[in-house]
């Protein structure tokens, strides 16, 4: 297996990657996550992958076909009054295909993209996670990541 970043080509790849991550929302959060829908259209897909400033990186097996990704995004804030400047690679959604989960492939993919980051001169890599997935939260504290913030709720009916 190898990682490189996606082109137009894994447009579909990714678009099937995509459902399996909306049917793992649904299925948590069936009042937030509409069922048969994906995060992006094919053609968002396409204009994701040909932005510099949203990078998408692709695990691909030995037919070049992608197994996973990881959808980032470059995000610098000026230094305000109370607040440093940073400059923030944030990944957006990383999934690696159901059958081939456990293997160390995530790990894999967030390795590289902890390198891109240092590359790209970002003094921080971010993401956020449901906390309906409890296993993606228990990977994500074992690679060493730490809550940044929380988002709480109370549903009103």
């Amino acid at each position: 297996m190898d990682l490189r970043r996606a082109t137009v080509k894994d447009v579909n790849e990714l678009f099937d990657l995509l459902s399996t991550v909306q049917a793992l929302h649904v299925n948590g959060r069936p009042d937030i996550f509409k069922a048969g829908a994906t995060k992006y259209t094919h053609e968002q897909i396409a204009s994701i992958v040909e932005n510099e400033n949203t990078p998408v990186f692709v695990l691909v097996d030995e037919k070049d076909i992608a197994v996973g990704y990881a959808f980032c995004s470059i995000q610098e804030e000026k230094e305000t009054e109370n607040l440093y400047s940073q400059k923030t690679l944030y990944i957006d959604d990383l999934c690696v295909k159901d059958t081939l989960r456990g293997q160390g492939y995530g790990k894999k993919i967030y390795d590289f993209v902890l390198e891109k980051a240092k590359v790209y001169g970002c003094n921080r890599l971010t993401l956020n996670v449901w906390h309906l997935n409890q296993s993606a939260l228990r990977f994500y504290e074992k690679l060493g990541m730490n809550p940044l913030k929380t988002t709480m709720e109370q549903k009103i009916d």
